[in-house]
């Protein structure tokens, strides 16, 4: 049986195909990951660690008897709601400590509160404040003839309302192959594009890469690109014009993924007012040769 094709490179919010083993663990890699990782995942996250913080001094407090005056003796809730109120700095008035053993616990609870509360500030104010693209990347590629010649195509399309300037975009093939010494190795070869530069990205843009003679995929077909465990990686680069920053996306092909033949639908229209229309509906629609047209704005 053929071994299942799997990505070196992740698309985004994809799960990781590539396994690391033997790395040693490192704060500064969970802070990356809690940057990186989903808004719902984060907050799910930041309320497990708020109740079991919560819950750890609920039952410290509870080790000595009577140490939180006027809660009900043995109660985990009095215990859990003061513990609240300590870590928040909050101090209604009606429950306090009234041990030693509370006090010290107070003045623990109370400095993980403040350090704890700039942590998750600044994490909160990281993930707003992180630049994010979103480019639509087609579902599937294309290996067809443009202006007379066999090219890899796909396109992209910028989603949001405002434009993309400097958009520079790379284009590598990622190919298993055997050296004169035998050794199986993993190389990476550029695939050139007819443009790969855009100094306003704001609608779409069709990537086009001339398949010559000395292109990485001449004589390709779709069996060889299976036979060499072959990932096309797009990578995309610009300045968002909103925040001036800089920003980025990434996709990636498998050999199932590239359709050989046809051309992308058409989806930009003249509106009589002179206004372009984007139809994002047909955005990923692959038509055969017959029935394509010329897209007014590539």
């Amino acid at each position: 049986m053929a071994r299942p094709q799997r990505r070196a490179h992740a698309r985004p919010g994809s799960v990781d195909a590539v396994i690391r083993h033997g790395l040693e663990p490192s704060w500064h890699d969970e802070y990356h990951a809690l940057i990186a990782t989903s808004w719902p995942r984060f907050l799910a996250l930041l309320a497990l660690g708020y109740l079991a913080t919560n819950c750890t001094f609920a039952v410290a407090y509870l080790l000595v008897p009577g140490s939180i005056a006027n809660a009900h003796p043995g109660s985990f809730a009095d215990a859990f709601f003061f513990s609240v109120q300590t870590l928040a700095t909050i101090g209604y008035g009606v429950m306090s400590p009234q041990t030693t053993w509370a006090n010290v616990l107070v003045t623990l609870e109370s400095t993980v509160g403040i350090m704890a509360l700039p942590l998750v500030t600044g994490l909160v104010f990281a993930k707003f404040a992180r630049p994010t693209a979103r480019v639509a990347f087609s579902k599937r590629a294309l290996v067809t003839v443009r202006d007379g010649v066999p090219s890899f195509m796909f396109r992209m399309a910028n989603l949001r309302g405002n434009q993309i300037v400097e958009a520079r975009a790379r284009v590598v093939i990622a190919r298993q192959e055997t050296t004169p010494e035998g050794e199986r190795i993993r190389r990476i070869h550029d695939l050139p594009l007819v443009r790969n530069e855009s100094p306003l990205f704001a609608l779409t843009w069709a990537a086009v890469h001339p398949i010559t003679a000395a292109s990485p995929l001449a004589g390709a077909t779709a069996a060889t690109l299976a036979e060499w465990d072959a990932e096309i990686v797009v990578s995309l680069v610009g300045i968002d014009e909103t925040l001036s920053q800089t920003i980025h996306a990434r996709w990636s092909y498998l050999p199932d993924e590239i359709h050989w033949g046809g051309q992308f639908a058409d989806v930009l229209a003249q509106l009589p007012d002179g206004r372009r229309r984007v139809d994002y509906t047909r955005f990923h629609d692959i038509v055969p040769d017959s029935e394509a047209r010329e897209p007014r704005r590539r």
